[in-house]
C-alpha cells in the first residue's frame, strides 16, 4: 500500500484498485461450486456464536436494554452491507469483546445521571456513535490508514492475543457465573438451590468443552486414519456446525425432575413485542439529550475511533497475510470510510456498532485458501489420471499438470500471469523413470504415484 497523506487520495487508489476486480470476487465464488459453503458455514458459527455470547454479556451488564438482538442485527446489517459495499471482502465484521466492553463502561456512567439514566441511554450512545463517525471520516479522508504499514507483524499478532485473552476472561467467567444465582432472578426458585447450581455448572462445563474438543478435532479430519475419504472430508468441511447441532441436542437431555432451568438458556426477547420497537425511537430522542452530555460523548467517542481505526486496521492486515499468497489490492483507507458511516447508522437505531474482527478475519481467509487447494489438487489428479490414460510420458504428464496449474491461477485484468509453478519432481521418480530405460516411456502408478506425489508438487501457500 502506498503511504499518502494526502486528503482523498488513499480512498480514491483503494476504489481504483477494488472496482477493478469486484466483478471477480463474485465470480470467483460462484466457481467454486457447492464446496464454498464449506467456509461459509465455517464463518457463520464461527461469527454467530461469539455474537450471541457478547450479546449475553450486554443484556446482563446494560439490565436487559441491549440484548443478543440487537449484536446479532448489527453483525448482520454491517456485514451485509460491507459484502457489497466494502472493499475487502475477506473482512468479516461483527460486534467484538471491546464494544461490549465500551457500552459498558458508558452504560455504568449514565445510569445514575438523573438527566440522562436508562431512558436516554441508548439515545447518548447515538450522539457517541455521530462523533466516532465524524473522527473516522477524518482518518480515513487524511489517509492515516498508510500508518498500518509501520505496524510490525508482532503488532498485530499482540492485539490479536489480546483479543484471545478477553474470548477466555470471558469463557472462564461465564463458566463461574454458571455456578451462580444470576441477578433479577427469583432466588427461591428450586434450579438455584445448592445442589442445583451444582449440577447446572458442571454440566456447563461438560458442555462447553465437548463442544471445544470435538469441534477442534473434526477440523482435522483429513488426516484420520479410519474412515472413508468423502467422509473425513465431509467432517473437515461442515464439523464445526454438525458439533454445535450435537452438543446443543445435548443440552436436551436432562428431563424429568431435572428443574426447568437446568441448564440455563440465552433469553432472547421476541423480536416482534413492543418493547422491541425502542430502537427506532432512539433517532427521535436523542434532541433530548442534555447538551452537556451531547459534547461529552465526545470523549468515549475518541476511544472508541482509535480503537475501531486498529482493530479494524489490524482485522484486515491479518486477513491479508504473507504467507496467503493474496494478489489484489488492499482497501484500508475506503474500508475505514465505510465503518464510518456503518458506525453512525448503527448508533441512529441504537445497536452497538460493528468492525473487522479478530480471528474470524484471518480464519475467513485461511478457509479460502484451503479450499482453493483442495479445488487445485483434485484439479491435478483428474489432469494426471487422464494423461496417465493417454500414455504419457512422465516429462508430458509434468507438461500437463504444469499447465492446469497455471490455468488455476486466475491472474487480475491489471496484472501478469503468475510466474510460480510447480515444486519439481522428486528425484527418486525420476531415476525410477530412467531405469525403466527411456524417460519418454510411458508412465503408470507404479513410477509415479498420484495421491501420495501431487501433494509434493503443491507449493505451500497456505498454513493450516
Amino acid at each position: 500500500m502506498e503511504e499518502s497523506f494526502v486528503p482523498l487520495r488513499g480512498i480514491k487508489n483503494d476504489l481504483h484498485g477494488r472496482l477493478q476486480c469486484y466483478k471477480q470476487d463474485w465470480t470467483g465464488g460462484f466457481r467454486a461450486g457447492i464446496r464454498i459453503l464449506a467456509p461459509t458455514t465455517y464463518i457463520f458459527f464461527a461469527s454467530a456464536i461469539p455474537v450471541i455470547s457478547f450479546g449475553e454479556q450486554l443484556e446482563r451488564n446494560t439490565d436487559g436494554v441491549l440484548t443478543a438482538v440487537q449484536t446479532l442485527a448489527s453483525t448482520a446489517l454491517c456485514g451485509i452491507i460491507h459484502s457489497f459495499l466494502g472493499g475487502q471482502p475477506l473482512l468479516i465484521l461483527g460486534v467484538a469483546e471491546p464494544t461490549v466492553l465500551m457500552y459498558t463502561f458508558m452504560f455504568n456512567f449514565a445510569k445514575d445521571r438523573p438527566d440522562l439514566g436508562r431512558r436516554l441511554f441508548l439515545a447518548w450512545t447515538g450522539w457517541v456513535c455521530v462523533w466516532t463517525a465524524i473522527l473516522l471520516f477524518l482518518l480515513a479522508i487524511l489517509g492515516a490508514c498508510s500508518i498500518i504499514n509501520r505496524f510490525t507483524r508482532i503488532a498485530g499478532e499482540l492485539f490479536g492475543l489480546l483479543i484471545a485473552m478477553l474470548f477466555m476472561q470471558q469463557a472462564i467467567k461465564g463458566l463461574v457465573d454458571e455456578f451462580r444465582i444470576p441477578e433479577r432472578e427469583n432466588r427461591k426458585a428450586l434450579e438455584f438451590v445448592s445442589s442445583w447450581r451444582f449440577a447446572n455448572g458442571m454440566f456447563a462445563i461438560v458442555l462447553s468443552f465437548g463442544l471445544l474438543l470435538t469441534a477442534l478435532r473434526s477440523r482435522k479430519a483429513r488426516s484420520w486414519r479410519y474412515g472413508t475419504g468423502w467422509l473425513r472430508g465431509f467432517i473437515a468441511d461442515y464439523g464445526v456446525p454438525l458439533m454445535v447441532l450435537v452438543w446443543t441436542g445435548v443440552s436436551y437431555i436432562p428431563y424429568g425432575s431435572v428443574p426447568k432451568g437446568i441448564p440455563r438458556r440465552l433469553f432472547s426477547p421476541n423480536p416482534w413485542s413492543p418493547g422491541a420497537y425502542d430502537n427506532w425511537t432512539v433517532i427521535r430522542d436523542m434532541p433530548n439529550v442534555p447538551l452537556l452530555y451531547i459534547i461529552g460523548a465526545f470523549i468515549p467517542a475518541t476511544m472508541i475511533a482509535v480503537l475501531y481505526y486498529f482493530d479494524h486496521s489490524v482485522a484486515s492486515q491479518l486477513a491479508q497475510q504473507k504467507e496467503f499468497n493474496l494478489r489484489k489490492p488492499p482497501s484500508f483507507h475506503y474500508d475505514l470510510l465505510l465503518l464510518g458511516f456503518l458506525t453512525l447508522l448503527c448508533g441512529l437505531i441504537g445497536i452497538p456498532p460493528a468492525n473487522g474482527v479478530i480471528p474470524q478475519s484471518p480464519m475467513h481467509t485461511k478457509s479460502l485458501a484451503t479450499l482453493k487447494h483442495q479445488l487445485l489438487r483434485n484439479r491435478l489428479v483428474a489432469t494426471a489420471r487422464q494423461s496417465m490414460s493417454q500414455n504419457a510420458s512422465l516429462s508430458q504428464l509434468y507438461g500437463s499438470m504444469q499447465e492446469a496449474y497455471q490455468q488455476m491461477q486466475t491472474p487480475l485484468i491489471y496484472q501478469q500471469p503468475s510466474v510460480k509453478g510447480l515444486n519439481e519432481l522428486k528425484d527418486s521418480t525420476v531415476q525410477m523413470a530412467s531405469s525403466m530405460g527411456n524417460i519418454d516411456a510411458p508412465v503408470d502408478e507404479t513410477v509415479f504415484d498420484i495421491e501420495k506425489e501431487i501433494d509434493d508438487l503443491l507449493p505451500i501457500e497456505v498454513k493450516e
